[in-house]
């Protein structure tokens, strides 16, 4: 059942969404249907989205932060190097939980956080 007034559906740039989908659908399990070779859209089970051809902008040039969740940090991070991530800030510690910041092979910087202590 969709929430009145909450997030519904978000889109992505990327400068390669063949790449960007080939990415989650490895690291995270993400479900696709390509809508030409410039859109693709995802169900990652809870919300849905896609990727278009674009030019990402990172949080650094004041993009949004996504975050993802993962009951364990080490297994994930250790996906994203293996599929092409790049990982622009180490698991650090903040309040509640810690986190590891990445780039994905499309462009996107995204978040993933545990609040776990440890993995």
């Amino acid at each position: 059942m969709k929430r009145e007034r909450g997030i519904d559906y978000v889109e992505f740039a990327s400068s390669d969404p063949a790449a960007s989908r080939r990415f989650f659908e490895q690291v995270f399990g993400w479900q696709f249907e390509d809508y030409g070779p410039d859109y693709t859209a995802f169900d990652d089970g809870q919300l849905q989205g896609g990727f278009f051809r674009g030019t990402p902008v990172t949080t650094s040039a004041g993009a949004p932060l996504v975050v993802l969740y993962a009951a364990q940090l080490a297994p994930v991070q250790a996906a994203v190097l293996a599929h092409g991530g790049e990982v622009v800030k180490p698991v650090f510690v903040f309040p509640g939980g810690r986190r590891f910041q990445f780039i994905e092979p499309g462009g996107n910087e995204l978040a993933v956080w545990s609040e776990r202590d440890s993995d």
